[in-house]
């Protein structure tokens, strides 16, 4: 999933403001904070498109064609990309 820098900032503050406004829990840095979860957003996003590529090549690669967007296939997919998130993450 392709995000932007602007985006992924965006999303931080999101989780920042939640984090304050809902006394979930005390922020010391923010700039420490939000530093953080954009490294690990735009890391996640990366580690997503990583899977999302195998798997699809993976996939391609059955010797039985299956059709993208079938039930098979999304069924396929979903098994395959969550077997290969637990192990990259």
């Amino acid at each position: 999933m392709r995000i932007s820098e602007d985006r992924v900032s965006h999303l931080a503050h999101l989780m920042k403001d939640t984090i304050v406004t809902q006394n979930l829990g005390t922020i010391t840095d923010v700039n420490k904070f939000l530093n953080k979860t954009k490294e690990v957003l735009t890391a996640y996003a990366k580690l997503d498109e990583e899977v999302e590529a195998f798997v699809r090549q993976k996939l391609a690669s059955y010797s039985k064609s299956i059709m993208e967007g079938s039930r098979e296939w999304d069924v396929m997919y979903l098994k395959h990309y969550t077997e290969e998130m637990k192990k990259r993450w």
